[in-house]
């Protein structure tokens, strides 16, 4: 079995996790991956209209352009430190464990990924909320249970 578990770094994607590793010890032979998915790069006050590729050293001062370095590389350690602190879950009870760290929206590309490489199993929190919007799940777990094919889909709460 191929389980794919999705994590932000929030505490329901830390009880997604939780779960995902009582499920692991149950089964023999299982496949553990670790997925999280950036929906944006960093926001750039001295760049507001930012595209990869617009900054170069022929439009902005060398200070700006270390200082657009500095962020970026500071946004990219954040989002590996995510995904290592959810691996580093599953090494700790002697799991092996793979990781995927991915640009795009959060639902879309996590399906690309359990399609394109077969997953029989997606772990996902859900969106922890007050008052009314506790009947509704996060937006991106419910679209990854809407268009999940071919795979089980648990949502912890």
């Amino acid at each position: 079995m191929k389980m794919l578990v999705c994590t932000d770094g929030s505490e329901h994607s830390g009880k997604a996790l939780e779960k995902a590793i009582k499920i692991a010890e149950g089964c023999s032979g299982i496949e553990i991956t670790v997925i999280h998915v950036f929906e944006k790069k960093p926001e750039f006050p001295y760049f507001p209209d930012y595209e990869v590729g617009a900054v170069t050293r022929d439009n902005v001062s060398k200070a700006e352009l270390d200082r657009f370095e500095q962020i970026q590389k500071q946004f990219e350690e954040e989002r590996k430190e995510i995904l290592n602190k959810a691996a580093a879950v599953f090494e700790e009870k002697g799991m092996q464990v793979r990781k995927i760290l991915e640009q795009g929206h959060p639902s879309e590309t996590i399906l690309g990924v359990a399609e394109r490489e077969g997953f029989d199993m997606i772990v996902i929190g859900s969106r922890g909320l007050g008052g009314l919007k506790k009947l509704f799940l996060g937006s991106v777990s419910n679209g990854v249970i809407q268009q999940a094919k071919n795979c089980i889909v648990a949502v912890v709460k």
